[in-house]
């Protein structure tokens, strides 16, 4: 397949770049830049994923497209940014007439009980709360609307950081999945393994999953 991937230089972005390229898909990345990423060999385009117009450009002739933008550097508002991001896409697909998005989205809004989000629970970190609220103001304002494009929402555990390339993982819903001690992780190389895992199979499409290990 022929996949662009925005946000391509993040951390996620970077390994679910990579994760494609060793399942022998095309990817073109896309990021504010243009700048070519050390130890990566795709083509990397200049874009703004709020930009439905340059989206849709972008979006011409790929088969699916991957969304792994974050808040901007440097940004205080990530309603702005994540929402925007999210309606640019959503926009921009379908002028280019592409149907396939894979998102990278938030934990907050995963349930911890019945009615219960994560980032309403008194312990969640403050500093990360604007970008948390923002991605669940995208995915159900937005994402969830899109009922012509077949979009998934992938949230990771509460914690996704670098680790180990396992290659094993767990999938639920809406609600936070936890281990046996009561924690929630994902390392990345296993975050981005299911994010390709979900563009071969084609599966959970106009709904949000979870992955954790």
């Amino acid at each position: 397949m022929k996949i662009l991937v925005f946000g391509a230089s993040g951390a996620i972005g970077q390994e679910i770049t990579a994760e494609l390229l060793r399942r022998g898909h095309s990817v073109v990345g896309v990021t504010r830049t243009a700048a070519p990423v050390e130890g990566l060999d795709v083509q990397f385009v200049q874009g703004d994923a709020a930009d439905a117009a340059s989206v849709a450009v972008l979006a011409q002739g790929v088969d699916a497209v991957v969304s792994a933008v974050g808040p901007r550097r440097g940004s205080e508002n990530d309603e702005e940014s994540l929402v925007g991001a999210a309606r640019g896409l959503v926009e921009g697909l379908r002028l280019a007439g592409t149907r396939r998005l894979i998102v990278v989205g938030g934990a907050g809004s995963l349930e911890v009980a019945p009615g219960q989000r994560l980032v309403d629970t008194p312990d969640f970190h403050p500093a990360w709360k604007p970008a948390a609220l923002a991605h669940a103001r995208a995915l159900d304002e937005i994402y969830r609307a899109a009922d012509d494009l077949d979009w998934t929402y992938v949230s990771p555990a509460a914690v996704i950081e670098p680790g180990e390339r396992t290659g094993s993982y767990r999938t639920g819903g809406d609600q936070l999945l936890t281990d046996e001690a009561g924690d929630s992780r994902i390392s990345i190389p296993d975050y981005a393994i299911a994010i390709a895992d979900l563009l071969d199979s084609g599966g959970a499409v106009r709904r949000r999953i979870t992955v954790a290990h």
